[in-house]
């Protein structure tokens, strides 16, 4: 537990406290995800809902891991792509779903580990496997989609400035724009409010533990 401690330390670190990632706590974030998925599959870690919420931010490094293989193919073996505008597009909204996934999940195991200290018999019945697992399969569908609205706009931008679009088109090419601008002002604001919750449920459970 104390490996996994440490973890969701480094996590906490690269996705709420530091403004933007770079390549050292990237690389740190990627090792420490290996890590944490070879320790999660020893048989004397319990299956718990803390641990299943770990597992799956340790699984979302997986979508970093893609980009950095894909720019080190193209660095090392000079691969061409088809689309380099399509994929460029890909790869940043591949680290942007990575980053909103461990953001929101870092926020449920913030959340769990209040009700622990403060609620420990009363949340028992919330704090489950089950309830963790579904937990987490939504956040992941809720950022695929997210993804998607991403991916749909910066492609049909850039077919916009390639051909001339139809009708149909021009209102899909619109509302993806749309879309796209409402989850970016919602996920900022989301980010601002996860970095506040989780500096109170920490602080509060701080000064619990000194308090004893």
């Amino acid at each position: 537990m104390k490996d996994l401690r440490r973890y969701l330390v480094l996590k906490y670190i690269q996705y709420l406290v530091l403004s933007s990632s770079n390549i050292v706590s990237t690389l740190l974030g990627l090792l420490g995800s290996l890590y944490t998925i070879i320790i999660l599959q020893s048989a004397k870690v319990s299956s718990k809902s803390t641990t299943v919420l770990i597992s799956s931010i340790a699984k979302a490094d997986i979508l970093v891991s893609v980009c950095v293989a894909s720019d080190m193919m193209v660095w090392i073996f000079d691969v061409s792509v088809l689309s380099a505008a399509f994929t460029s597009a890909l790869l940043q909204n591949l680290l942007t779903a990575n980053s909103h996934i461990s953001c929101l999940l870092l926020g449920c195991v913030a959340f769990e580990a209040y009700l622990i200290t403060f609620f420990p018999m009363e949340s028992r019945h919330v704090r489950t496997v089950k309830n963790a697992r579904l937990t987490s399969r939504i956040i992941w569908i809720l950022v695929t989609v997210e993804c998607a609205i991403f991916q749909m706009e910066d492609f049909l931008k850039a077919s916009s400035m390639s051909t001339h679009l139809s009708s149909h088109c021009t209102l899909l090419f619109h509302f993806s724009g749309r879309a796209a601008a409402l989850l970016r002002s919602f996920s900022y604001f989301l980010g601002i409010f996860l970095r506040i919750i989780n500096v109170y449920f920490y602080y509060k459970i701080f000064f619990s533990m000194s308090n004893r």
